[in-house]
């Protein structure tokens, strides 16, 4: 791993990197978060009496439109051909977990776009539930391991 910042030219200015001359590999990235709540917005949430409905699912949905939309989000990301998105927002512990994995062909990663994904995920489940509980805190927001190109596979200790 590189200490060189991509992202800034020797100038100092930003710039979005070129990636035209990079093979085109299958890559694939995996990210969770957590949403820690009240056990009143966690059992209204586990036994579907959230007004605005089924919490998990919606948050699901969201999570993929997030890893679609990362590039319009972070200035300096590559749109690029997601080939899946798999959101899972499950009740563990107390809390609300939630793990996405994204993959693609292409010149690039897909780390942003699983992290994306995870944190549109949490922030549904907050704003689903927040008039139940706004002490809601969303953390542990982590890439947990990622395949492909040229750096290769990479696993967060603990994951």
């Amino acid at each position: 791993m590189s200490d060189k910042l991509t992202h800034i030219d020797e100038s100092g200015r930003p710039h979005m990197v070129d990636v035209g001359a990079k093979e085109i590999t299958h890559r694939e990235a995996t990210a969770e978060a957590w949403i820690r709540m009240s056990v009143q917005a966690y059992e209204a949430i586990t036994e579907g009496r959230v007004h605005k409905g089924d919490v998990l699912r919606i948050a699901e949905l969201a999570g993929i439109q997030g890893a679609k939309r990362t590039s319009d989000l972070i200035p300096l990301c590559h749109p690029l051909p997601i080939d899946a998105v798999e959101v899972r927002v499950t009740p563990e512990s107390g809390a609300i977990r939630v793990v996405a994995i994204v993959s693609a062909h292409w010149r690039t990663g897909v780390e942003m776009e699983a992290l994306c994904a995870v944190n549109a995920a949490a922030l549904t489940v907050y704003d689903m539930t927040k008039a139940i509980d706004r002490s809601i805190v969303i953390d542990g927001v982590r890439l947990l391991k990622k395949m492909g190109g040229r750096s290769g596979s990479w696993t967060a200790s603990g994951a």
